[in-house]
């Protein structure tokens, strides 16, 4: 691994431990996956409009910007002094640490995870027969930091090309020092696994893991004292399947694997870029995509199903898959297609509810205590609610509502009241395809504020600039503001697809193909 930038060469740690200031150490701000940030006072649906709020600057980087970005308030950086920190990864395999109150610097540190005398490179989209994202695949997953042991970890594809022979493809999970970037706990890790199956690819009665074809798109999880990693595939190119690992988070041994469809085949886990969720009991909770299911007949495979699993063993506890899995999956309309939201504790008889978009044009609300498993001729569900496009991404929850955009669908809040949902309130306008993943930024219980990003269309041209969108959530209608209404001030780069907004200290963060934007009140 090469260090750029890096000025001190010990590592000491001196981060300050941070309770009550704003922070982003994970996708959707939390393991619930709420897609909320209730510390946010400077931002108010009053302030940001186009005269007051627009686009700061940007941070310029190597690669396109799928992970989400993370944030820690008063760093110690080593010869640096104290940073609010903003933590970007690239598909070019680098990881950046920039001062997020001053867009345009140099970062404060800088790694890369190639070496050029080594021949190790990022993976090409050639290589796996992909152009979703291009032109290379490096680190897609958003990272997730501890804030204990101040580490930052990050999983990473690389390649070997070789002028003779076969080229050499690998995954590594990264442990870095929030300070310096300096890796940590003998890492990296490289990530391998085996599990007994007749499944596609197996030989010898063992499926392994593939590098190669097996694609991480999910969120990092951290929960358990343990990280949580998922794979699904590159444009459905076999053989692959859905896996599920968790590693120590102190040591990076490997705690346990799960391959949800060891007998099968194509029952990735994709979630839209994305993140598995966790409860307070340790449980994970992670959808699945188009694949094979003999669950209900006895069997170990679990296409098209959301899973509630131990966080330590990773058995699955329950699950729920409806009864036309069949259907779906020849549909290609996966239910693994966006991520889960867990509500906090809710009144009446269902406490603890899970909502899930799926490619079918569908919500599914699941109790949580009682998931329903799989019945050949109902579902046995809280409620399902039909949307008006197919989702990719992840519902936001905020004070009793809840909100999604679908694809070609307008964005939508709903109220939720005794375990049930109601659509509430519109937008006017409608998201092109992939629709979008909202975040909320709030004081607690006012001045809420719905964001939203029109990101890269399936297929589309790489030639459209993201959209950045404010809402007033009480009310959704007209937006409060959008990069395009001055366009020639706001309008950001190209856009990638699957781009969460992340909202901290009156700041606005979220990825293109070449940089990270940051929006604000303007001087």
């Amino acid at each position: 691994m090469q260090r750029l930038k890096t000025r001190c060469s010990v590592v000491v740690f001196a981060f300050v431990a941070i309770t009550a200031k704003a922070q982003v150490t994970t996708s959707q701000y939390d393991n619930l996956r709420t897609g909320a940030t209730l510390t946010e006072k400077i931002l108010t649906p009053q302030n940001v409009s186009t005269k007051q709020f627009g686009r700061l600057g940007a941070f310029k980087v190597d690669g396109p910007v799928y992970a989400q970005p993370l944030f820690l308030p008063s760093v110690e950086v080593p010869g640096r002094g104290k940073h609010d920190v903003l933590f970007v990864a690239t598909e070019h395999d680098s990881v950046y640490a920039f001062d997020a109150t001053r867009p345009g610097d140099p970062p404060l540190w800088q790694v890369s995870f190639l070496d050029k005398a080594r021949g190790v490179v990022p993976v090409s989209e050639d290589d796996v027969q992909c152009p979703f994202i291009r032109p290379e695949v490096g680190i897609t997953s958003t990272p997730v930091i501890d804030l204990k042991s101040g580490t930052l970890y990050v999983l990473a594809r690389t390649s070997i090309r070789h002028a003779v022979g076969d080229n050499e493809y690998f995954q590594h999970l990264h442990a870095l020092a929030i300070t310096t970037g300096v890796e940590k706990f003998g890492g990296p890790k490289l990530i391998s696994a085996s599990v007994p199956g007749k499944g596609s690819g197996a030989t010898s009665g063992q499926v392994a893991f593939d590098p190669l074809h097996e694609n991480p798109r999910a969120a990092l999880l951290l929960a358990n004292g343990a990280l949580y990693l998922t794979w699904a595939s590159s444009c459905d190119v076999d053989p692959y399947h859905g896996w599920v690992m968790t590693y120590d988070a102190q040591t990076l041994a490997q705690r346990a694997v799960l391959n949800v469809d060891p007998d099968g085949s194509e029952a990735g886990i994709w979630l839209s870029d994305t993140g598995p969720a966790a409860d307070a009991d340790g449980n994970i909770y992670v959808p699945t995509g188009n694949g094979t299911f003999d669950a209900g007949s006895g069997g170990r495979d679990y296409g098209d199903t959301v899973l509630k699993l131990d966080g330590g063993s990773l058995a699955v506890r329950d699950y729920f898959t409806p009864h036309d899995q069949d259907r779906i999956s020849n549909a290609d309309a996966d239910i693994g297609s966006s991520g889960p939201t867990l509500l906090p504790d809710q009144p009446g008889p269902h406490r603890h509810l899970l909502l899930q978009p799926t490619k079918d044009s569908t919500i599914y609300v699941i109790d949580r205590d009682n998931m329903g498993k799989f019945h050949r001729d109902s579902d046995a569900l809280v409620q399902t609610i039909h949307m008006g496009g197919g989702g990719y991404g992840a519902i936001a929850y905020w004070n009793g509502h809840a909100y999604f955009a679908a694809s070609d669908d307008f964005l939508r809040g709903y109220a939720i009241k005794n375990g049930q949902l109601a659509v509430s309130a519109s937008s006017t306008m409608k998201f092109a395809n992939p629709g979008a993943t909202p975040s909320v930024s709030a004081n607690g219980n006012k001045n809420a504020i719905v964001w939203a990003i029109a990101t890269k269309t399936w297929n589309g041209p790489d030639t459209k600039p993201a959209v950045l969108y404010a809402f007033d959530a009480t009310k959704l209608g007209q937006p409060i503001y959008t990069s395009e209404q001055n366009s020639q001030r706001d309008r950001a780069a190209l856009a990638t697809r699957f781009v969460i907004p992340v909202v901290v200290n009156g700041r606005v963060y979220f990825g293109t193909r070449s940089e990270v934007e940051v929006y604000g009140l303007l001087k």
